[in-house]
């Protein structure tokens, strides 16, 4: 039951090719580790299982990581004839008529997609309980949130149901789940990896794809993988030097890292958090590094305010999209509380108003980069607080206002990157005095995951996480 706490994809992928297992016998184990472990954690949204034995059974793609298994995040990924509920009610049968570039860049890699995980009602929250599924509960105790809004699929890579899995980022989501759970979270540059058909951007920008992953290494290949523009992309990231693999084992050179410990908007930061995030410094100073205490010069209450109207805009018409089409009405009968407060919103936003909200987040993006040509890497907490008990951030709560607070303050540094589109990841580099994960946060300037990857990979060897694994059952 512990196979894949103790070997990444990497790993499975060379023991199928040799011959020593087969793509079946990973199939069935991770189904079985799966369904052993859901009831207690509740990750898994979807079922593909038959799907993927015939995909087996018709013969993999000699691809790079053939014989992996794979999960995909209930959200904004599709497989044709398939159904993406959304993480909401107000989307079930929601069945699509085309597979996303991404699903066909992981089947030609050799992944084996045998299911969907959790998340959040539109992957608005930082938190994966819904009123569809329920709370997702974190691996290393269940009575802690996993964060959001790639919940699921951090729950599921840290309870050793495969080595990695898919998730999304549109203010955190990659990189807060991550933190929640022990686990390496990528968040790519925007334009690297393939968010299309139909929509090849979310959030004006905002969103992107990528993994949750227990080692870097294989955040990486399955980067190699699947990057790369896609037809009617609006963006795309510049072409690395070289394969984000070979840069994980590269030894970076001497980096200028910003340390930032307080959230730019202000707000408090948990004792143990700070002093994780120091320790993390003076790991990298340790390493040869340069580590000075900077951050950019940004009105953190005013991105915070535009990224929420974009939020607000985005919701409004994705879900009068789904309404046309189905002909239901948007009610607290279909969506949670907090969704449909934000929809409300969304409705009175004026199109000028989300113009200057996206101008609000250019120019964040262009003064981030201005600091960066001082620095290499801004250094972080990815977290202003610990995984919350269950219950403190609930998204079902009908006081939706101090709701939204308790979120703006508990993912206070991770949206400034999305917003921008830059590459930024969590590093599970530390641990609390009860043993939760603690995750440090890395980003950089736009196009430099091979620069962050280099990083990583020489903290992994410096401060090995992977025997650090929760008490399963």
């Amino acid at each position: 039951m512990d196979f894949f706490l103790k070997h990444d994809c990497l790993d499975v992928a060379r023991m199928v090719k040799s011959g020593d297992v087969s793509a079946l016998e990973m199939l069935e184990l991770a189904i079985d580790i799966a369904e052993t472990r859901n009831p207690k954690y509740n990750f898994m949204a979807q079922r593909h299982y038959d799907e993927a034995r015939v995909a087996i059974d018709r013969g993999l793609p000699n691809g790079p990581l053939a014989g992996v298994p794979f999960l995909l995040k209930d959200l904004n990924i599709y497989i044709a004839g398939q159904i993406t509920e959304e993480g909401s009610r107000f989307f079930r049968d929601n069945r699509a008529t085309v597979s996303s570039e991404l699903v066909r860049r992981y089947d030609a890699s050799g992944l084996v997609t045998f299911g969907r995980t959790t998340t959040p009602e539109l992957g608005m929250t930082p938190n994966t309980v819904t009123a569809l599924h329920g709370a997702t509960c974190n691996p290393w105790n269940p009575d802690f949130i996993v964060g959001g809004s790639s919940g699921g699929s951090a729950a599921a890579v840290a309870a050793g149901v495969l080595p990695a899995a898919h998730a999304t980022d549109g203010g955190g989501s990659i990189r807060i789940p991550a933190s929640c759970c022990g686990l390496f979270g990528m968040k790519p540059s925007r334009g690297r990896i393939p968010l299309g058909p139909p929509r090849t951007e979310g959030w004006i920008g905002a969103k992107c794809s990528h993994v949750v992953s227990r080692s870097v290494r294989d955040s990486a290949a399955i980067l190699d993988a699947t990057h790369g523009i896609e037809p009617g992309a609006r963006y795309d990231a510049p072409a690395p030097a070289r394969p984000f693999l070979e840069e994980v084992a590269r030894e970076p050179r001497r980096l200028r890292i910003a340390l930032q410990v307080k959230p730019l908007a202000g707000g408090h930061v948990d004792p143990e958090v700070e002093a994780a995030v120091k320790e993390a410094a003076r790991l990298c100073e340790a390493l040869g590094h340069d580590v000075t205490e900077a951050a950019p010069a940004i009105d953190g209450e005013a991105f915070n305010r535009a990224f929420f109207t974009i939020m607000c805009a985005s919701t409004a018409a994705n879900l009068n999209e789904r309404a046309q089409a189905t002909g239901l009405t948007v009610s607290l009968d279909v969506v949670e509380p907090r969704t449909m407060w934000v929809y409300q919103l969304g409705m009175q936003v004026p199109g000028s108003e989300v113009i200057r909200a996206n101008q609000t987040m250019q120019e964040a993006a262009w003064a981030v980069h201005d600091f960066l040509r001082n620095y290499d890497v801004i250094l972080s907490p990815t977290l202003a607080s610990l995984p919350l008990r269950q219950g403190l951030l609930d998204p079902l709560s009908d006081d939706v206002e101090t709701y939204n607070r308790h979120v703006m303050a508990f993912g206070a540094y991770t949206s400034l990157y999305s917003g921008a589109g830059l590459p930024s990841m969590s590093v599970p580099l530390a641990w609390s005095s009860e043993g939760l994960p603690i995750g440090i946060l890395f980003s950089g300037g736009y196009g430099s995951e091979g620069l962050l990857f280099s990083l990583a990979g020489q903290l992994e060897r410096a401060q090995p996480w992977g025997e650090r694994r929760p008490v399963l059952s």
